[in-house]
């Protein structure tokens, strides 16, 4: 059984389902919300090669973290979850291994955007470059 269960979550509808997937499947798991925040985004907004622009940017991503990461733990104490929540900064895949890593995390459990084709091989998948490298067991959820 695991003890430790980390769902990475962006505040998309896939990672919001991974993470009540996990809270059915593992009723007895604590679980770390994880937030990346991600700032290669900094680069694609208006204004963003000025430095007061990066650091608006930035405090608004942490904002938006912070109220994600508080809805769903509301969500979770529903189900009686134990949670604590964490924000990052980062490249997504390689913050989440590394967070497993560093916190004694003994399951991630992520939701899949169910990229393909064209598009994942551009964009990169977050969920599959996470299952190359962690060194727990990853369950992906669709």
């Amino acid at each position: 059984m695991e003890k430790r269960i980390l769902v990475p979550v962006d505040g998309s509808e896939q990672s919001r389902e991974a993470c009540d997937f996990a809270m059915r499947e593992h009723p007895d798991a604590e679980f770390v919300l994880l937030h990346v925040i991600n700032p290669t985004e900094a680069g694609y907004s208006a204004g963003a090669s000025f430095p007061a622009a990066s650091e608006e940017w930035y405090e608004h991503a942490k904002e938006e973290a912070e109220e994600l990461l508080e809805a769903l733990e509301a969500e979770g104490r529903d189900l009686d979850a134990a949670i604590t929540t964490d924000t990052v900064v980062g490249k997504p895949a390689r913050a989440i291994v590394e967070y497993a890593g560093e916190h004694e995390i003994d399951r991630i459990v992520m939701g899949s955007h169910g990229r393909s084709g064209v598009t994942r091989i551009l964009l990169g998948s977050v969920a599959e470059n996470v299952v190359r490298n962690a060194t727990i067991p990853v369950t992906v959820a669709r």
